[in-house]
Formats: C-alpha cells, sequence, structure tokens
C-alpha cells in the first residue's frame, strides 16, 4: 500500500490489515448504545447507526507520497463509493482517511470546506488535463482509467457522493494510533498500559468471523470495564493467560529445547503443542513489564520452586509404582499437568501459568528433571 514494495509484500499487506483494524478500534471509543464498527462490510471501516446522520464509511491508506489531484488514492476510492454495489445512502459521511499530506500544488486542500458543486468542478478541471491521445491510448494508466470511470458516472449521483465526502489528510499512523488509544483510560498504572492495549486488539481481532466482522457497543464497552477492572487493581495481579496452543511453525522452531525432548522421549506427542504454547505464554509474560513485575517475578520464582518439590515427590511415587515406563511416564505427565494450581496467597494462578512453569524448570537443565519414569 505504500509508495514503496517493500522485499516482503506479505508483511506489507499484514501491516495495512492491522492500521485498518487499529482505524476501527480507534473508532470504538466513540460508539453509542446501538452503534456498532463494521470492517470489510462497505469498505475498510464502517459506523453502523439506526440513525443514517450518524453513519459513517471510512477507507483507510496508508502512502508516503502526498495526495495530488492525480494520485489513484483519491479517484479509487471515489469509484468504489460510485460503484453500483455500494449503497451511499446508508451513510452521512464518506472519510478517505490517509496519512499522505497534500501536494504543495493541489487544488484539493480547500475539499472540506466545500459544497459539492465546487468539488465536481474540481474534478472536472483536474480531468480536462488529460489529453486526446491520454484518452483514447490502447495503454493508458490505471489513474486514468480510474479518472474515466468516477467522470462518467451521473452527475446528479456524482454531487450526492461528493457532498458526504470528507479528505482526512495527514492522518495517524499505527503507532501514533497507539499512543492516542493508551491515553484513553483512566486509572490505569502506566506500565499497564500496554496490556491494556494489546487485549483491546486480541478482542477486535476475535470478533472476526467467516460471515462478518462487526463490534457493537455493549460488547466493546464490557471489555474495556473488564480490562480496566483487571488492570487497575492496586493488589497483585496476574498476566492474561488465554490458553494458547502453538503453531505447527512455533512448534518446529522449539522443538531443540530441552522441556520438548523430555516430552518426546516418553512418546507424549500429542501434548507438544499445548506445552508450547504453555511455556511461551509464561516467557511472555515474564518480559511484558506490568506495572507489578518485580513483585510477579519474585512471586513466580518462589512459586516454581514450590512446584518443583511438589513434582520430585510425584516422581518418586510414580517410580515406586512403575510396572510400565512409558505409560508411567505419561500418567505423571498427564496427572502433573491437569493438577489443580496451588494458591498463591489468596490467588489461584491460571493453569497455563503453572504448567508454563512445569515445562520451564523441565528446560532448565541445572534441577535434573524429567518426565521418564526409571525404576
Amino acid at each position: 500500500m505504500n509508495g514503496s514494495q517493500p522485499q516482503n509484500a506479505a508483511l506489507t499487506t499484514a501491516l495495512a490489515f492491522h492500521f485498518q483494524a487499529m482505524i476501527g478500534l480507534e473508532k470504538c471509543f466513540s460508539l453509542e448504545d446501538g452503534q456498532s464498527v463494521w470492517f470489510e462490510k462497505d469498505g475498510d471501516v464502517s459506523l453502523i447507526s439506526q440513525d443514517v446522520l450518524a453513519s459513517t464509511q471510512t477507507e483507510v491508506k496508508d502512502y508516503a507520497a502526498p495526495l495530488t489531484d492525480h494520485h489513484e488514492n483519491l479517484w479509487k476510492t471515489l469509484k468504489n463509493w460510485l460503484a453500483p454495489e455500494f449503497d451511499s445512502s446508508l451513510y452521512s459521511i464518506l472519510v478517505l482517511h490517509t496519512t499522505q499530506a497534500f501536494g504543495a500544488t493541489t487544488r484539493l486542500k480547500e475539499w472540506n470546506t466545500q459544497s459539492a458543486e465546487q468539488r465536481l468542478q474540481i474534478l472536472k478541471d483536474i480531468f480536462s488535463e488529460r489529453s486526446e491521445a491520454q484518452l483514447n491510448a490502447k495503454k493508458q494508466s490505471d489513474v486514468i482509467k480510474l479518472q474515466k470511470a468516477v467522470m462518467a458516472a451521473d452527475e446528479v449521483f456524482l454531487k450526492n457522493v461528493l457532498s458526504k465526502v470528507t479528505l482526512f489528510t495527514l492522518a495517524d499512523n499505527a503507532l501514533e494510533l497507539e499512543m492516542q488509544i493508551l491515553s484513553r483510560p483512566v486509572g490505569i498504572p502506566k506500565n499497564n498500559l500496554k496490556s491494556y492495549l494489546h487485549g483491546l486488539i486480541g478482542f477486535v481481532y476475535a470478533q472476526a468471523t467467516q460471515q462478518s466482522w462487526s463490534i457493537k457497543y455493549q460488547d466493546f464497552s464490557a471489555k474495556c470495564e473488564e480490562l480496566t477492572a483487571h488492570l487497575c487493581k492496586k493488589e497483585f495481579t496476574f498476566p492474561v493467560f488465554s490458553g494458547y496452543e502453538a503453531s505447527e511453525l512455533e512448534v518446529e522452531l522449539y522443538l531443540d529445547r530441552p522441556f520438548v525432548h523430555k516430552i518426546i522421549e516418553i512418546e507424549h506427542h500429542e501434548m507438544i503443542p499445548d506445552a508450547v504454547g504453555n511455556w511461551l505464554e509464561l516467557q511472555n509474560s515474564l518480559i511484558e513489564q506490568l506495572d507489578e513485575y518485580p513483585l510477579y517475578r519474585d512471586k513466580t520464582i518462589t512459586y516454581q520452586n514450590q512446584l518443583v518439590k511438589k513434582f520430585k515427590l510425584a516422581y518418586s511415587s510414580a517410580q515406586l509404582e512403575s510396572t510400565n515406563a512409558i505409560k508411567s511416564s505419561k500418567l505423571l505427565y498427564n496427572k502433573t499437568i491437569g493438577e489443580q494450581p496451588l494458591n498463591m496467597g489468596n490467588d489461584i494462578p491460571p493453569f497455563e501459568y503453572k504448567n508454563g512453569l512445569i515445562h520451564d524448570a523441565m528446560d532448565d537443565e541445572e534441577r535434573d528433571l524429567k518426565w521418564e519414569v526409571e525404576p
């Protein structure tokens, strides 16, 4: 989507998609009862309300080059809004949200203060600069094709669409949007704000289904309240653990870790994705730098030592009862991983936290732990 195409086009697409998601998330904060934000419904981001006057449709563009009279960004967006499949009557405002600045000589600079007639005249003036040779050439540029399509539209219909168009230039990029969102919550400790943002981003992505992707006012408000209640606490709180299951690529990436080898030794291969997922969640929580991180780190070390002591006792019992090494090893694994976490003061830690610590202890060669039960 940028002016210059990087080598990794897939990464560029992913970043552009994330930028779009961040725009949608930012709009969620302006939702009122009965309203919702939709992605890819009629375009990039739509705010839908029962009142058409409050409904907006936004096209999100991230370009480095300036917005000039003949830049494809404007003309392509107008063509999309004029398409038969787009019902412009559902929206009172159509926003082109672009990171571009206006070009030095562009005639678009006063667009937002002009009437539909004035906007149409600007487009006519720009289009009139095209020569007959350009317009009739066998091989035409993409921009000329877009301009011809826009100017061929019914003039009454075109003016109606133009009357709704707002050009939002020099728009915040993804990083600036993050900073803007992080300024919204009140009462959340500074070092917990990233967790708040990540919780909201995860919530936004989780609303996508095969059929649609939308966020309702009630659901967004409830999520904000949940995260605020969790992260505003002054007493110690655990980071969020979601029960992440590692992908095939991640499993492949960590096959050489000692804790994975020890699961392979007992032929318990189907447990590896969950084990890697728990281990990764634990590692991520330890680098997340929550407000109470020093307390979390110290409590984690103490808690892991308790788990190791308990495991050593269980391992000794498994040795005494063992009749079949592989079977006994798998039973020891299942019992240990499936056990209710030990209390940490007044809190019961998440299963994933407890299991991540066990796998982390298995990964520590100095502890000399293993699942394989030897007689």
